[in-house]
């Protein structure tokens, strides 16, 4: 319990200042800055040559200290913008406005270029007359590499639903109208061949008209297959499971390999994009195994494990030897890479010589609901 008379002990204070070293404040300045290894910090004389050099400067810029000390910082820009006059324009500005800030190419000592923000401060002593500026440069290259991926993956994503939004307008007109217009003509041909039958002269012709609705018949065989292959109204009406089934009962017809669809219990309702999107990458993967697997077996299989899907698609054809360089099949797995990746999941391929092809999926289900 402390007295009114009390006074603390001096113990504290004296441990406290024994820790700091007796290091003068201007000291300290510098080596904080040296120390400072993910921004280049340096001063500008008045006319914008470089009067100090941090470690964190020779990292980013590629110059040592001897090398640049003296020489003006327009050397850290690009030919474009030295003959544009922006290394003046930037003094300038900061000179009559204090700052400036600055984001751009800048070149480093090997010449290569690099994304960077900079600003650039005017120095003034206490009269206010200017003694130089401080420059503070970041790289922020892999920022904007990482935007730039970012607005790819939004503008590749885009593109994707509009070209969905088109094939399943063209799929709707092909089956709403011209599917109309071929119903409407094998009628025509089925009254033509009635009246041709009524009459002795021109009995002789129904056979004809016989064959012509045989073709109108495979023309309208060949219209649904191709709006199906556009966009199966499947997919909108009933959803990913029953077009995934249907894909592959289809594909079974078309091509006499054995396809199979198994969707665990479990597996949450997609959303449009999802349905879409997992749907194309089965039906790449079967044009795939189509043109070049050779197989006789196809398993596809949808399943939850708790916070991701997994979806495998699997054939018993020739396989691939994947260290090699990318070959005819390579366009169409690139597609798939780029699907998954719009799902944030992640894909692999695993195949060897003689032993089948296995697309295995992973993906947030959070990204499918």
């Amino acid at each position: 319990m402390t007295t009114p008379n009390h006074k603390p002990s001096p113990r504290g204070t004296a441990a406290r200042a024994a820790s700091v070293p007796d290091v003068p404040l201007e000291d300290r300045y510098v080596l904080l800055i040296e120390a400072v290894t993910d921004y280049a910090i340096f001063m500008l004389d008045p006319a914008g040559n470089v009067s100090s050099w941090n470690s964190g400067a020779q990292r980013i810029k590629g110059y040592s200290h001897d090398e640049i000390i003296g020489r003006h910082f327009a050397t850290f820009y690009t030919p474009a913008d030295i003959a544009a006059g922006k290394p003046a324009r930037e003094l300038k500005i900061a000179t009559a406005e204090g700052r400036v800030e600055d984001e751009g190419w800048r070149v480093r000592r090997d010449g290569t270029r690099f994304w960077a923000n900079v600003i650039i401060s005017a120095v003034r002593d206490a009269g206010g007359t200017l003694i130089g500026f401080a420059k503070v440069t970041r790289d922020m290259t892999d920022r904007r590499r990482l935007a730039e991926l970012e607005r790819a993956s939004e503008v590749s994503a885009q593109v994707q639903i509009t070209r969905e939004n088109e094939q399943k307008r063209i799929a709707r007109e092909l089956h709403d109208d011209l599917g109309q217009q071929l119903t409407a003509l094998k009628m025509s041909v089925a009254l033509m061949e009635a009246t041709l039958a009524g009459k002795a002269e021109t009995a002789h012709l129904v056979p004809q008209t016989n064959a012509l609705k045989t073709e109108i018949d495979a023309m309208a065989t060949s219209l649904r297959r191709i709006a199906a292959d556009l966009r199966p109204p499947l997919l909108d009406d009933l959803g990913l499971t029953a077009a995934l089934e249907w894909l592959a009962e289809d594909f079974t017809k078309r091509y006499d390999v054995d396809a199979t669809v198994h969707i665990e219990a479990g597996t949450p309702q997609f959303n449009e994009f999802a349905s879409t999107t997992l749907f194309r990458i089965v039906q790449e993967a079967l044009t795939n195994v189509a043109r070049h697997a050779k197989a006789t077996l196809v398993r596809i299989e949808l399943a939850r494990a708790g916070d991701f899907l997994s979806l495998e698609i699997e054939d018993n054809g020739l396989g691939a030897a994947l260290e090699q360089p990318p070959g005819k099949t390579s366009f169409g797995l690139l597609g798939i890479r780029e699907r998954v990746r719009q799902l944030q999941g992640a894909v692999s391929f695993v195949s060897a010589p003689g032993a089948g092809f296995c697309i295995s999926i992973r993906l947030p289900a959070s990204a499918a609901q």
